[in-house]
């Protein structure tokens, strides 16, 4: 082989590999799109506990976005919420329950909404943790945070945290919970009967 058909045939790979490498970079930005959320009071251990998640689209989880559309996704513990119109979209890190066994799956629907939400635990959690007070007021002391979505299933939650190291861990008893800024804004976009799904 001539030194200029070696040329030739190295440069000819050489722009094929571009060519597939930029066409891999041209996929659709909702596939591409990695979203970081923002960190509450710069905190470490936040930061080690989040890592990078995606955007997604509805239509593999919804049949309609109707009444606005909230998915949990309890592996990669992000909470995506989607408007009814779909003209909102909000992508959100999350703690996760602890276990599996306390870790729910499926449908259900956003049942009431509260600011200021009291606390008490449920049964279960009294007999694992019977130091654990009985009852706890609203205030920087209480488990839901400043705001919480009540769902359909008796005693799970959509709620805010006031500790920010729970967040991208799993560390809950059940619920899932968000930074309280983050729970403020999504409780303002949400109405009750909006579809809940956790994955």
């Amino acid at each position: 082989m001539t030194d200029s058909k070696f040329h030739r045939l190295n440069r000819r790979r050489f722009l094929g590999t571009a060519a597939a490498v930029v066409g891999s970079l041209a996929a659709p930005a909702v596939a591409q799109q990695e979203v970081f959320a923002p960190l509450a009071d710069n905190d470490a251990a936040s930061r080690r506990n989040i890592s990078s998640f995606r955007s997604l689209n509805w239509q593999p989880y919804f049949s309609s976005t109707a009444g606005g559309a909230i998915l949990v996704d309890t592996t990669s513990r992000a909470l995506h919420y989607w408007s009814a119109d779909q003209t909102v979209y909000k992508l959100y890190p999350t703690s996760v329950p602890i276990s599996e066994e306390l870790t729910r799956r499926g449908r259900t629907s956003v049942i009431n909404k509260v600011e200021g939400p009291s606390w008490a635990p449920t049964p279960s959690m009294k007999r694992r943790n019977p130091e654990w007070p009985d009852f706890v007021p609203p205030g920087p002391d209480n488990p839901l945070g400043t705001h919480a979505l009540y769902l359909g299933w008796k005693y799970y939650r959509i709620h805010g945290t006031h500790d920010t190291r729970k967040i991208g861990r799993p560390s809950s008893n059940g619920c899932i919970g968000l930074y309280n800024e983050h729970i403020a804004e999504l409780f303002a976009l949400v109405s009750p009967g909006a579809q809940v799904l956790l994955i």
